[in-house]
């Protein structure tokens, strides 16, 4: 059985393989694809020493959750990397709604 992150049902869009290279094929955003790299490299080095598979395995799932969100929402993606690169430069952000009321109306079912 195979773990399927939540709320990504569109349905329309199948999700990447559980796998590296289909992990990095997915990630459509430049550094998306940087950070993975550097993460990789980071973490085979690591397993290298360590001989425990664990820590790859961690890596794999989380930039699987990634990849699946890219596919979903490339889009999504690229502002949030923008607002990042925003946020980083020093610029006021947009306030958004504060999450207490998000979830309210989420529990409320509205």
């Amino acid at each position: 059985m195979t773990a399927q992150p939540h709320d990504y049902g569109s349905g329309n869009t199948p999700m990447p393989e559980k796998n590296l290279r289909a992990i990095r094929a997915a990630l459509v955003v430049a550094q998306d694809r940087e950070a993975f790299d550097t993460g990789l490299k980071a973490v085979l080095d690591e397993v290298r020493v360590s001989l425990d598979l664990a820590a790859l395995n961690d890596f794999i799932h989380r930039w699987w959750i990634t990849a699946c969100d890219s596919t979903r929402d490339a889009e999504g993606r690229r502002r949030m990397h923008a607002q990042a690169g925003r946020a980083l430069a020093g610029e006021p952000l947009p306030q958004g709604r504060p999450w207490r009321e998000v979830l309210a109306e989420r529990e409320s079912g509205r």
